[in-house]
């Protein structure tokens, strides 16, 4: 099965699965794991933060950064395609009782002087803004310029507001940028990143921050729900992600650029090139062609799984459990598909 949907979809590798059968474990809520222990100072060497706090998700870890850093009746400011606002099911009312406010983006990138308004005055009449968020890289396939993240971060602080980081896919936006995970988390006071997007592991995420911060987002995680037992097994795997899988994403990123000039040899088929900086391939598709729930069905009896549109949308995700004669496969498959 060539699986295009997402690259939360890839298996743990070999080597995960025996470090996984043979880690050591303990009670996490004891703070007695140390396996966890191992993974939380290697994501605190990774990024220069003093502590960090293995979570179960990547909306978790958002929301859990959410709730340690505002009080209910705060506003807090993303983008307004945002993962935090467009795909985490509301749970910053549900869960932190804060009001969301989403400013016009490009890829994520704010308009400086938009932000700078956006941030309340002192007034009886206003909610107090408690936090602004920034992603990167971006769901819709862009990353974030470090200076522009500098910026952000410089007008937070001049306002006393803090910056939580999105970085679910933060070694995919550090590869595309060139630059280190470390520049790119010294511009925000939280952040989290997934384990479980394109770097194999099964499960989890990652918080960091200041040694205080974390302290109070721990409670916050078992409030939640989120204080694990013997976590160590997904801690380990953890590990294997952060020390090896880091380090080949761009194999990911040429896979994606090879496809989209593949997707551009169709007729009808107009690839979105200004947000191809990640493994992310968004395309639009001529409607004519075929039926978008037809073109699914069709791709999955030939053993492709991809997903339906969004907002007129399709992407298809490179990983590590893609290659190259899967995408010329997928091609192939396409041709005849649309063919007929």
């Amino acid at each position: 099965m060539i699986d295009l949907r997402s690259d939360t979809v890839t298996q743990p590798t070999e080597k995960m699965r025996e470090v996984m059968f043979n880690a050591v474990v303990g009670d996490d809520v004891y703070d007695d794991d140390p396996t966890i222990k191992a993974l939380e100072r290697l994501a605190c060497e990774i990024l220069g933060k003093e502590a960090a706090l293995f979570v179960p998700s990547g909306t978790f870890g958002n929301q859990l950064c959410i709730m340690t850093h505002t009080r209910p009746g705060d506003e807090i400011i993303v983008s307004y395609d945002a993962h935090i606002l467009y795909h985490e099911v509301g749970a910053a009312a549900k869960l932190s009782g804060v009001q969301i406010r989403g400013l016009n983006c490009f890829g994520g990138r704010y308009n400086l002087e938009e932000l700078k308004s956006a941030i309340r005055e002192e007034d009886i009449h206003y909610p107090t803004t408690g936090l602004i968020c920034v992603e990167n890289a971006h769901g819709n396939g862009s990353v974030i310029p470090l200076e522009h993240m500098k910026k952000i971060y410089q007008i937070a602080n001049e306002n006393n507001v803090p910056v939580h980081l999105d970085g679910a896919r933060l070694f995919n936006a550090a590869t595309a940028l060139e630059v280190t995970p470390k520049e790119l988390a010294d511009q925000c006071d939280s952040l989290t990143f997934c384990l479980s997007k394109g770097l194999c592991a099964p499960v989890g995420s990652i918080v960091a921050g200041n040694q205080s911060f974390i302290a109070r987002a721990k409670k916050n995680r078992k409030l939640m729900g989120g204080g694990l037992r013997q976590a160590g097994f997904l801690a380990a795997a953890g590990i294997e992600a952060l020390t090896h899988m880091t380090k080949r994403l761009e194999e990911d990123h040429e896979l994606a650029k090879y496809l989209a000039d593949e997707l551009e040899g169709f007729k009808g088929i107009e690839v979105i090139r200004e947000r191809l900086d990640i493994n992310m391939v968004f395309f639009k598709m001529d409607k004519s062609l075929i039926e978008e729930q037809s073109f699914i069905e069709a791709m999955l009896k030939h053993d492709i799984k991809i997903n339906g549109t969004e907002d007129g949308e399709w992407r298809f995700v490179t990983s590590h459990d893609v290659s190259k004669a899967d995408i010329d496969k997928v091609i192939t498959i396409m041709k005849g598909i649309l063919k007929a």
